[in-house]
Order: structure tokens, then C-alpha cells, then sequence
């Protein structure tokens, strides 16, 4: 499947969709098929306003190419379309973002007009349900110079008495991955401190157009079970990837861990290739909460 038109779709229609067709999902299983649909946007235009406004809020300074999450945003219309259709297996409303790893070949130009091409990969189980892989691709006269995988979970019990239904090997990876980027992490130093306001949503949102209700007030979040508006998790992602500043070919693996309320204040920690942001309540009894945690390296060899 194909859409031809250079203009990103908006979003607001895909949201409707999915939050009338999500209570219609409720058999939920790894073993569910995939559509196999491709959205491919050929010469997607760049807004200069827009990315100017992404640019700000995410806290990239001036430079010649697009900051290393833009892409995802160019193509996240694409992704909410397929996930928000008919056939896509899981309700959209209550997806998780999980995590996104992003691999960069070579920088992306100001100017440059990318084809995105945006698909389902694949499903997989997950100790607290199910998991879809969401794949965006930008192409420049047909190269490959930017992917990301974007993990996105639907909670529901996984047997019936709870437990996990089955433990495959990519669990298994994931977990010694998940071991090894803690420890790491951890030994973080602290390099800043950021204070967002209860705004924070909304800016991202009127940038990246991604206008989530758990991201814009008190009153909408709390509809879904949050006691405050909580930070975009990409809105995160990015601004981690702003303060550490990432060479032009480079891979990104990061793992949302908990959700960062507005207002709020945050720290910045980075070491050895890994970063994290983490928060401490008040008190003396308080424990850090790791929001996210993640590892830059080099990217492997692009794919054909």
C-alpha cells in the first residue's frame, strides 16, 4: 500500500479511528497475523516552522542536517494509520511505548525531501502481554540512511493464572541486554538538571502534532490513570539525545522505564556510551526512579 501524497497525513483522524475500534480488540495474542500493508510516502516536506518549533522545545541547537529523532516524527502518521486500522490486531488506546532504537547511516539534510516507508514487523509475546514491532524508514534517492524499531506493548494477562505464558529467546536477550545497560547506567554521572513545566505536552505536541490527551493536562490524563499530564516519551528520548550530541552514523537503543510527570524536575546522566534520566521524591526515605535509560554505538552495516 501506497500513499502518493507528499503532505504527512494528520493524526487526529487516525485517533478517532482508534479510540472507537480499540474496544472492539480484546483478543489479543502474539499469535494474531500481522497486516503485511507498507505506507510509503515518497518526498515528504519538511515545515521549517515546524522544525524549528521541534527544534526548541527538544533543545537542539543550530545545525546543518535534522536532529536524529525527526524522522520519527515525519513518519509517525504513517504508524498510527496501520496501527489504528481494522486489521491491525491490538487496541490502540493503552499502547505503551516501550522503546525505539535508531540507526543512522549518514546525516539527514535540512532540505532533503526523504521517502518514509512504514510497517508492522512483527509481534511477539511479552511478559506483560503483547508486543509490536513498528518499523520507519527514510530513504534518500533510494539509499537507506535512517531506520528506527519502535516496541510498543498492549498489557493483558498473558495465562490464566497470571503467569508468563511462555519465555522465548528473545526474552531472554533482552533481559541480559536490560542487566547489562542497568549496571552500566547506574554508574551515570549526573551532568544536568532539567525543571519542566506542566506545559511541557502541549509545546511537543503542537511540534511533533503528536496531541496524546495523557500529554496535555491534568484533567485528560488523569481519564487514563495518570495523576498528572506525563512527558512524551519521545519528547525524552530526544532531549537526552540533544544534551549528549551523537556523531552522523550512529545507533541508538533506548528503553522507556517509567513515565515523567509535569511539572517535574529530572537529571541527565551520562557515561561511557550510556545515558539515563532519573528523578528523586521528596524526604529522606526517597528512592530514585530511572525514567529511561539508553546506548549509543556505531551503526552496523546498512541493509541493501
Amino acid at each position: 500500500m501506497s500513499d502518493r501524497r507528499p503532505h504527512s497525513p494528520g493524526l487526529l483522524p487516525s485517533m478517532v479511528r482508534g479510540a472507537l475500534g480499540s474496544p472492539f480488540k480484546r483478543a489479543v495474542s502474539a499469535g494474531a497475523p500481522l497486516p503485511a500493508d507498507r505506507l510509503v510516502r515518497p518526498g515528504a516536506r519538511i515545515e521549517p516552522g515546524r522544525l524549528r518549533s521541534y527544534a526548541r522545545v527538544c533543545g537542539f541547537g543550530q545545525a546543518g542536517s535534522l536532529p536524529l529523532t525527526y524522522p520519527h516524527v515525519l513518519g509517525f502518521p504513517l504508524a498510527m494509520r496501520l496501527m489504528t486500522a481494522r486489521a491491525f490486531p491490538l487496541p490502540v488506546l493503552g499502547l505503551v511505548h516501550t522503546g525505539i532504537e535508531i540507526t543512522q547511516w549518514r546525516a539527514l539534510p535540512l532540505d532533503c525531501r526523504p521517502e518514509l516507508t512504514v510497517y508492522a514487523q512483527e509481534l511477539r509475546p511479552h511478559r506483560r502481554g503483547t508486543e509490536v514491532v513498528m518499523v520507519t524508514e527514510a530513504r534518500l534517492a533510494g539509499e537507506l540512511v535512517w531506520e528506527s524499531r519502535s516496541t510498543y506493548l498492549a498489557r493483558h494477562p498473558t495465562a490464566p493464572d497470571g503467569s508468563v505464558a511462555r519465555t522465548d529467546d528473545h526474552d531472554r536477550t533482552a533481559n541480559s541486554v536490560d542487566a547489562a545497560t542497568a549496571t552500566a547506567t547506574a554508574a551515570a554521572t549526573a551532568t544536568a538538571t532539567w525543571e519542566l513545566p506542566a506545559g511541557l505536552g502541549r509545546r511537543y505536541g503542537a511540534a511533533s502534532g503528536d496531541r496524546n490527551p495523557i500529554h496535555l493536562s491534568p484533567l485528560t490524563a488523569k481519564l487514563f490513570g495518570f495523576p498528572r499530564a506525563i512527558a512524551h516519551g519521545m519528547w525524552t528520548a530526544a532531549r537526552c539525545l540533544a544534551e549528549a550530541g551523537t556523531p552522523d552514523a550512529v545507533h541508538v537503543r533506548i528503553e522507556f522505564r517509567a513515565p515523567v510527570l509535569l511539572p517535574g524536575t529530572v537529571t541527565f546522566a551520562a557515561g561511557d556510551g550510556h545515558f539515563a534520566v532519573r528523578s528523586r521524591g521528596r524526604g529522606p526515605d526517597a528512592v530514585e526512579r530511572v525514567h529511561l535509560t539508553g546506548v549509543v554505538t556505531a551503526p552496523s552495516a546498512p541493509r541493501s
